[in-house]
Formats: structure tokens, C-alpha cells, sequence
């Protein structure tokens, strides 16, 4: 059976909102000031929970997904706030298009957690974000690397592979193989292979900012996610000096990125 977290969606929200409180927010706000008067934007929000803080300090927040029942459920979880949350299901790609688009202007911030590694055409994506960044604005990513332990994100899937680090790193036929005999459906499945398609590594992502016109602002690695003091009660560590040095060594213990960016 899969854990409550991913059962029931409100426990998700809320621990969204405590680790942005706890850790996004003080990271950002050496680079971007966060007030009343600042505009965010979150790609790929879910229920809403990231917003929750920023909303809470009076901010106008924008979020958007794909997904139209996690769209609906952060209209009913933030509708305290609906005076300045608007929700958005739809295809980011279709936003801020010309044309007939709807166009929702741009932002002093814009944040994507645990976002990035489910994108196809990362390079694609990244251009078509500076449509929505004021000149001055700021790009916070939070993702898990493609080798670190569980980023596959088999740990979702409910049965013994859930807790099997790095079996996404085998053999397509190995691997998926071993989800079909431990269990996992057909959609599952699907789910987990476009996630081995989309991954991304540390390198990688470097490589897509550069290249789309953007700079890293600030970038730290971590040795334990901050995410997982609220899911397991663990204590949020920084990737140790040691394994900095180390690059092919660091992508298989770094288990989360985060960082700033801005266009150049």
C-alpha cells in the first residue's frame, strides 16, 4: 500500500508549505527581498502548498499545472487566499503565447519544485520561461538528481521497489522488468519510464541554464533534502565539502539541487 502522502493529497500540501517556510523562502531571500509586492509564479504547483507561505506574507501568486483534479483541490485548500491566488490548468506552453493565449504577465519570482525532472526539451522549456521573468526577476529550482538514490521516483510506487535505491540506474529491461514482477501496473510503469527519460542530472541542468541565456545565481547541494525532515523526520544536511570535489562520486549522494537563477 503506498504511503499516506501520496494517498491523501492534503498531507503532500502541508508538508510543501512547511519546507518552502523553512528552507526556500531564507534561501531565495539572499538574492530577491519578499514582500507584499512581490508577484509568484509556480509551474507545475500541484495543490498549492509552495504558495502557501508567500501568500501568507501578502504576495500575489500565480499557479499553474497540468493537472486539472490537483488544480481544484488548491482552489478549495487556498481559498482563504482567493483574492490573490488564481489557479491555472493548463499547458504552460500555451500561456503567454501571443495569439489567443491568455497571457498572465510576468514575475518577480518564479519557483519549480520537484518540477524540473519531469520536463521533455528541458532547453525548450527554459526559453520559453524567460516570457514570464521581469528583467530583474529570480528562478528558484528545488529538484532531486537523476543518480541520486531514489531518483527514479520509485519510491512511489507502493510495493518492495520503493525502497530500492538506485534500481532506476539499471538496464531499461532490468528495470522495468523488476517493477512488473514486484507488482507495479502497467500505468505506473509508463510513469516511471518518462521519468527515465526526463531526469536530469546536476551537470545537466548547469548545461540547460547556460545555455538559454540564464546565470546561477546560487546553487547548494544537499546531502539529505530538506523535504525529507517533514516526510521522515530526518535533519537537513549540506552536501559535505569532500564530495564537491568529487563530481561523479557527489551525483550518487547528492539527493537534492537547489538554485537561483536569472538571465544574464
Amino acid at each position: 500500500m503506498k504511503a499516506a502522502r501520496y494517498r491523501d493529497r492534503s498531507i503532500y500540501f502541508k508538508e510543501q508549505g512547511l519546507t518552502t517556510s523553512k528552507f526556500v523562502i531564507p534561501f531565495i531571500n539572499d538574492y530577491l527581498t519578499i514582500d507584499a509586492s512581490t508577484r509568484v509564479l509556480e509551474i507545475g504547483c500541484a495543490e498549492g502548498g509552495n504558495l502557501t507561505p508567500f501568500l501568507e506574507m501578502g504576495c500575489e501568486c500565480v499557479g499553474i499545472d497540468l493537472n486539472e483534479h490537483q488544480i481544484k483541490n488548491s482552489i478549495d485548500y487556498l481559498a482563504e487566499f482567493e483574492d490573490k491566488y488564481t489557479a491555472i490548468a493548463k499547458d504552460i506552453y500555451l500561456i503567454n503565447n501571443g495569439g489567443d493565449s491568455p497571457d498572465i504577465g510576468q514575475f518577480d519570482l518564479i519557483i519549480m519544485r520537484d518540477v524540473i525532472e519531469h520536463i521533455h526539451d528541458q532547453g525548450k522549456f527554459m526559453g520559453h520561461l524567460k516570457k514570464f521573468l521581469k528583467p530583474n526577476g529570480k528562478v528558484f529550482f528545488g529538484f532531486p538528481p537523476w543518480y541520486m538514490p531514489f531518483g527514479g521516483h520509485q519510491q512511489t510506487t507502493g510495493n518492495k521497489t520503493s525502497k530500492m535505491p538506485y534500481i532506476h540506474l539499471l538496464p531499461n529491461f532490468l528495470y522495468f522488468g523488476m517493477l512488473k514482477w514486484f507488482g507495479c501496473n502497467p500505468q505506473q510503469i509508463d510513469e516511471l519510464a518518462e521519468i527515465k527519460e526526463t531526469g536530469i542530472t546536476i551537470e545537466r541542468f548547469r548545461s540547460v541554464v547556460s545555455q538559454n541565456g540564464f546565470k546561477m545565481d546560487k546553487e547548494q547541494l544537499w546531502l539529505i533534502n530538506p523535504n525529507y525532515e517533514t516526510k521522515f523526520g530526518l535533519k537537513p544536511r549540506k552536501q559535505l565539502w569532500l564530495f564537491k570535489i568529487l563530481p561523479f562520486f557527489r551525483n550518487f549522494v547528492t539527493t537534492c539541487n537547489y538554485s537561483i537563477i536569472s538571465l544574464k
